[in-house]
């Protein structure tokens, strides 16, 4: 067995806590794995794991043993994705991950276009709002919108999203329209469960910036109950412009707090390696900027023509 395949193996028992599930995951039998782990001992001369009927531990050896080799698999994995890279052909897997809301109203048409431009390219796409590990998960791509996260790949910024607070008519009816930063604690905020708050959002209004306070009235981790509390009437919440402008234009919602900017929302890249141009990866991430340019252009047009009819 070579050195680098019982490295994955002892690493394996010591992530999933017992030989067994090591050896499901390598795909070997809870014996063969223990033999791995034997054979690592052996070579390296220390006893790496305590056993017992509960699974498996580190010693003080198999602790630093599993800090470098994590490192080695990281970098083993990297050097993989670097030299997939190098193939600049627009074929091939690519596999995405993005959340939730920008997933499902940007990134995913940008994706259906790509697809029939490349017939060549099989796109993968997961959609979830958690923190993703982009070299550990075997993704070539996550676009996250708010925070980068710890990921041993590369992040970059691709946008800066305009957000408003909004809510819908009939309760702003029921509970007022605010006017200062202050008057929003009388309403609720419904909160994404990455975008905390923490008790206030800092506002801003001719060059000057406030501190609206937020009183937070219910959190989910799933867009569309978010978009479904707001319509229900339960409180309001904050989105990008761009992906809301259609209902703001219809009357189904309505910006609040309209006289003062609400924070932006920051959109990353991130990839295992630096990407290379005319790459899978590169395609597909300017094909997203430039959607988001273009949503961003005419939500921008919509509001500038809303205050010269005014």
């Amino acid at each position: 067995m070579d050195r680098f395949g019982l490295l994955e193996t002892f690493v394996s028992a010591l992530n999933e806590g017992s030989l067994s599930a090591a050896g499901h995951q390598r795909g070997i039998s809870q014996s063969a794995a223990s033999q791995q782990i034997k054979q690592l001992e052996s070579n390296i001369g220390q006893q790496l794991l305590h056993r017992s009927p509960q699974g498996v531990s580190a010693t003080r050896a198999g602790v630093l043993v599993h800090e470098h080799a994590q490192k080695l698999l990281e970098r083993y994995e990297l050097m993989l994705a670097e030299l997939e890279a190098l193939d600049t052909d627009v074929a091939g897997t690519i596999r995405i991950n993005a959340g939730n809301f920008l997933g499902r109203v940007v990134f995913g048409p940008v994706l259906i276009e790509l697809g029939k431009a490349h017939p060549e390219l099989n796109i993968v796409l997961r959609l979830e709002d958690r923190l993703v590990d982009v070299v550990r998960e075997g993704f070539d791509l996550v676009i996250r919108a708010g925070s980068l996260g710890e990921t041993a790949g590369y992040g970059r910024k691709i946008a800066s999203l305009e957000t408003v607070f909004f809510a819908t008519p009939d309760y702003l009816d029921a509970h007022g329209r605010p006017e200062q930063p202050e008057d929003l604690k009388r309403l609720k905020f419904i909160q994404h469960h990455e975008d905390k708050s923490f008790g206030h959002f800092d506002v801003q209004k001719d060059g000057l910036s406030y501190q609206a306070p937020i009183r937070v009235g219910f959190t989910a981790d799933d867009p569309g109950i978010i978009v479904n509390a707001v319509c229900r009437g339960m409180g309001y919440t904050r989105a990008a412009r761009m992906l809301i402008q259609k209902e703001l234009d219809e009357g189904i919602y309505e910006v609040v707090l309209p006289a003062y900017t609400a924070p932006s929302k920051d959109v990353f890249a991130i990839s295992p390696t630096k990407t290379i141009a005319g790459s899978r990866v590169e395609l597909v991430i300017n094909a997203f900027v430039d959607k988001l340019v273009e949503l961003r252009r005419q939500a921008t047009l919509k509001v500038v023509n809303d205050k010269l009819t005014a």
